[in-house]
Parts: structure tokens; sequence; C-alpha cells
């Protein structure tokens, strides 16, 4: 099975913290690369990483607060610099677009290499926004204090696997493989027809991640979630705080873990961590009260989907 997995670069919220970068996100799914997120410190934290810079061709922000955004127009600078080539896409609310065209014509009165395209989403509503051979995108519309939408990442079924055995036993060639995979029946030199389904084991199952970015908890959430392999759900404060997540369009831990709960997902990440936790095992405690199969995420993680 190809990989396909999330890699925490950033997992702060707005509020000074000294152990944690701001949100940030990249999802692995075939070889390619799909950043959620860029706050600052995004190109630092991708060196870190070691992901590929030119596998990066897709940026996701799900709203326009600093900590989610203000490191794409270093990165975007940066990628110039190594001599990117390949166009990168944006895809952020529509009021983001002019502030993007505003610090791309301010910091570079020169051509840059590569042409950054912006892709306006509409945060109201959940649809699909990209697809490629591998996977597709949705929105998942959020509840606060501006427009912000999270993402939803499904991947495409695969092709089934072939059976090594049953091709040695009739001696069918390299070049045929595809094709059975493809459903092609194979016929032998005696004229006999091996139904593909033979030669044949099923597909592995897609997989899906959401990533629910800030957001008051929303009874409704988890219908548009529903049964993902993995969701990562912001969770800012504890029960402590649950009349300030209320009022500042945040969720507590416990919250996120009843969104997941109530999906049947396959396991939770929480962030965006509120740095009045000096201690976050607080937050997974609680979590873990609702939805046994609840991980905290810090930096350099890494969590197959």
């Amino acid at each position: 099975m190809e990989p396909f997995r999330v890699h925490i670069l950033g997992c702060g919220s707005a509020l000074p913290t000294t152990h944690h970068f701001s949100s940030m996100q990249v999802v692995e799914c075939r070889g390619k690369l799909y950043m959620i997120d860029c706050g600052e410190g995004a190109q630092l934290q991708l060196r870190r990483s070691s992901l590929s810079f030119e596998k990066l061709g897709n940026v996701f922000i799900t709203h326009l607060h600093g900590d989610h955004c203000f490191g794409l127009i270093g990165m975007i600078s940066t990628f110039g610099l190594l001599g990117r080539h390949a166009a990168l896409n944006i895809y952020a609310p529509g009021e983001f677009e002019s502030m993007l065209k505003t610090q791309l014509d301010m910091f570079f009165n020169y051509d840059i290499g590569y042409e950054v395209v912006f892709h306006p989403v509409d945060t109201r509503v959940q649809q699909v926004i990209f697809e490629d051979h591998s996977l597709t995108v949705e929105t998942i519309p959020l509840d606060h204090r501006m427009p912000c939408a999270g993402y939803l990442f499904r991947e495409k079924p695969g092709l089934p696997h072939i059976r090594r055995d049953m091709i040695d036993m009739y001696g069918i060639p390299i070049s045929q493989i595809n094709n059975i995979k493809a459903g092609q029946d194979y016929t032998l030199p005696d004229g006999t027809v091996v139904k593909s389904e033979q030669l044949v084991t099923p597909a592995d199952a897609p997989r899906s991640y959401a990533y629910c970015s800030d957001t008051r908890y929303m009874p409704s959430l988890h219908e548009m979630v529903k049964n993902v392999n993995t969701l990562y759900h912001e969770s800012t404060y504890a029960d402590d705080k649950v009349t300030g997540a209320e009022k500042y369009f945040h969720s507590t831990a416990r919250q996120a873990a009843t969104v997941a709960r109530d999906a049947h997902v396959g396991k939770l990440l929480l962030g965006h961590y509120s740095a009045r936790y000096a201690d976050e095992s607080i937050l997974l405690n609680e979590a873990k009260e609702v939805f046994q199969n609840s991980y905290l995420t810090n930096e350099m993680d890494i969590f197959d989907v």
C-alpha cells in the first residue's frame, strides 16, 4: 500500500508559545505533497522534515488569521530562489486573493520563475475543489470568527493486486499485468480464458483524512466527516475554558472527541493548543474520556492515515 500520511509541521495557536510553531501540516499521498495552512516558519519546518519542495504543488489555507497564513509569502520566495518552475496552486478564501497579489507585487518586482495560481474557496458550502489522479479535496464549512473551511482528502480507489501465484501458474507475461488489473481477462495459448477476478485480490480500501481548523463546536460537523480514517480537529482549550471556547469560536478537546465519536472516525488528532496549557496531557485525557483513540500532535510527528 502506497503511503498516505500526515506530517505535523506546527500545532500551536495564535497565542505566544515557546514550544510550538503555528498551524501547518503536509499530507503525503502517492508521492505528492499537499500543504494545509502555512504559519510562520513553514519553510524552516519543511527543511527540518526533509520533505521535497518540488513535490509540493498545492497549498490549502483554511482562513486568514496570521497563524495560518503568515508563512506563505516567505515560502513562495524561497521556492523561487531555489529555481522552482512548476506552478504553485493556492486555495484560500476569496478575500485572500487581493492580499496575496499585493504581497507578490510589493516584494517581487521581478519574475520569481514560476506561476502562483490562486483558487478562491467558498467557505460556506461543502464541495470538491481539487482533484488529481490520487485524490479529491473537498471543503468543510466551519464556524469561526471569519470565513473558515476545513479540508477533506479522499484517496481514489486503486487497482486490485495481482496474484503472483496465478501469474506463475499460467505463465502470464509482465506486459499483461496492468491489463488484468484493469479488468481484462487473459487467454491462454490453448484458447482457455481465465477471468481477471481469478488473477487478482481486491484493491486496498480508499483512505480519507479530514482537517478541521479553527471552529466553534458544531453538533452537525460529524455528518460531514463521517467514517473518515483520521480526523484532525482543533482542541484549543480544556473543559476549564469551555465558555471561552464558545466566545472565541474555538473548541475544547472534549468537543473535538465528541465529533470524532459521533462520526465513527478511525483516530483523532488534537492540535492548535492554547499556550496556557504547559502540560497538554490534560487535553488528551479529556478527549480520551469520550474517544479513546485520540492523540496529541507535535512538530515532526508523522501519522499514517
